[in-house]
């Protein structure tokens, strides 16, 4: 078996079934906001943390929910939530919490229809609902996450030709105490 060639149909298959339209609805969101707020749980906050790195690259304000220096959330602020399954129940008071203070919700889920869908003022959907079926050699989310993470980092790549942002620019914003 091919695991490398099924990981890469699979995500092509899943990128090709997802609108085009919401790279352009999310990075509206994204310009439009005050500070950007960036977050999940389990191997979807992995996914979460590597775009939250890459939008301060890109020069944006951006926290992770959870963290000890983690601000208030506020009106005009986004809150960016990765989850499969749209209903990762302790992920679920974060949004409300973000609701009530008037922030905008942006969730990305395989599911079109969720807990979070119903908070949220944008869903992305990647894939369709039944983009993700059970595959052995993808265990448990594979699908999904690795999908998740290339259609953000091109969501990163358009930004970066839509602000003209240069290789050095982004490397001089780039953690330098590591």
């Amino acid at each position: 078996m091919d695991t490398q060639k099924l990981i890469l149909d699979r995500i092509s298959s899943v990128l090709s079934a997802t609108g085009k339209d919401h790279a352009e609805h999310l990075k509206k969101l994204i310009d439009n906001s005050g500070r950007i707020f960036v977050g999940g749980a389990g191997r979807s906050l992995l996914v979460a943390r590597f775009f939250a790195m890459r939008l301060v690259h890109a020069g944006y304000q951006v926290n992770m929910p959870g963290e000890i220096v983690t601000p208030a959330i506020v009106s005009g602020d986004l809150l960016i939530v990765i989850s499969g399954s749209g209903g990762t129940k302790t992920l679920l008071p974060m949004l409300e919490t973000a609701k009530s203070k008037g922030a905008k919700i942006a969730v990305v889920s395989m599911k079109s229809s969720s807990a979070m869908a119903d908070i949220a003022d944008y869903t992305v959907q990647i894939g369709q609902d039944d983009s993700f079926p059970l595959t052995k050699g993808l265990p448990m989310g594979t699908s999904f996450e690795l999908s998740t993470l290339v259609y953000l980092e091109a969501i990163i790549g358009e930004i970066v030709f839509d602000k003209d942002l240069t290789e050095e620019g982004m490397r001089a914003i780039h953690a330098n105490l590591e």
